[in-house]
């Protein structure tokens, strides 16, 4: 199906999709009017909560209402109605901050004057009630929202080959310092060797079966940078492309056989714990949650609310599952062994089928 309209889930941050993905996992009704997606397959857009059977993860997009669904070339769901739905005030006031914070956050001139006063004062409510409403409809503050926008903005400019100090002045940031401090620990490097896409480290790569279907297993001279499962080998190549846009992809099977042998053998206890070096980057709160998820023993589950308590966070529930949807390492970081309080599976980045598959698989002596 041809679409028209860019999915607004290429648009926003991965950790807000992740938060939009569990909304249509659990179908939270709270969320209805906040966002309606749409499934490729069918071609049908749905809201949130609406009660046919979930469509695989990899054939969702993300739309902030329904006329944006249209635009792409979707039709409205006759069973959930989602044109139907008005929506809650606080989804309606989150998402009209959402398009205020992208229209301004990458002026320059206003780059340190859109805090959250100035969004308390254009809204029209306490500083407060929006930050509160804001986190909890989308999981991350107004801060964390704009940080994102004008990370999502330097990478843009600088996978389209501009110079960094371009890029920087275009995004909203002030100076070069400002850049490099707010952005290299992000990046994972800094913008410079971003912008040369990470060309002088060869990624090396392997496709081949596995218990889950096809796998893909990426590494640096360093470890082990991506462990992905898909349908076919198109859909995890291009995967592997838009994580590492301008590196020198290679793939060579034979080089990545050994890992490929163990990662088999963990996902089918024929060994307890492989060796497998990881070459992942992450925020200190990340690795908190992706140590803890290594420590849960095989044929053991943790709920969300756990891992949060084990980490000494009990209120990070939410941040814990967002952790858990962006593991960049399949299988080599189990977060696949990690469910609701309720016992029900949630979600999973590579399909809930695959967890229930990976976790039925580990009960087996």
């Amino acid at each position: 199906m041809k679409q028209t309209a860019q999915p607004v889930s290429e648009q926003i941050p991965e950790q807000i999709n992740a938060r939009r993905w569990q909304a249509v996992v659990d179908r939270d009704r709270a969320l209805d009017g906040a966002f309606v997606f749409g499934v490729s397959s069918t071609g049908i857009f749905c809201r949130p909560s609406c009660p046919a059977k979930r469509p695989r993860h990899q054939n969702v997009s993300f739309f902030d209402d329904a006329l944006a669904a249209e635009q792409a070339g979707y039709r409205a769901c006759l069973r959930c109605r989602p044109k139907a739905v008005d929506g809650n005030p606080q989804s309606a006031l989150v998402r009209a901050m959402c398009r205020y914070i992208e229209q301004h956050t990458v002026d320059q001139h206003i780059e340190d004057r859109l805090t959250l006063r100035l969004l308390s004062k254009e809204f029209r409510r306490s500083s407060f009630h929006l930050q509160r409403t804001f986190k909890s409809v989308l999981g991350v503050s107004p801060k964390a929202y704009m940080d994102a926008v004008r990370l999502r903005q330097v990478k843009q400019n600088l996978q389209a080959g501009h110079s960094v100090t371009t890029a920087l002045y275009a995004a909203g940031y002030g100076s070069s310092s400002r850049l490099y401090e707010r952005t290299a620990s992000q990046l994972g490097m800094t913008p410079e060797k971003y912008r040369r896409g990470a060309v002088a480290a060869v990624v090396r790569y392997t496709i081949a079966s596995s218990p889950l279907g096809r796998m893909l297993i990426a590494a640096t001279d360093k470890g082990i940078c991506a462990i992905q499962f898909a349908d076919s080998d198109q859909q995890l190549q291009q995967g592997l492309m838009r994580e590492f846009p301008f590196a020198t992809r290679r793939r060579d099977d034979a080089a990545m056989a050994e890992w490929r042998v163990s990662l088999t053998n963990l996902m089918e206890g024929r060994e307890a714990n492989p060796s497998l070096p990881l070459d992942i980057r992450a925020t200190a709160f990340q690795r908190r949650v992706w140590e803890a998820l290594q420590k849960i023993p095989r044929g053991e589950t943790r709920s969300y609310s756990a891992v949060a308590k084990k980490i000494g966070m009990p209120k990070a529930t939410r941040a814990v599952a967002r952790a858990c949807a962006t593991n960049p390492v399949a299988v080599a970081i189990p977060c696949h062994r990690v469910v609701r309080q309720d016992g029900e599976l949630g979600g999973y980045r590579w399909g809930v089928e695959r967890k229930e598959q990976l976790l039925a698989m580990e009960q087996e002596p």
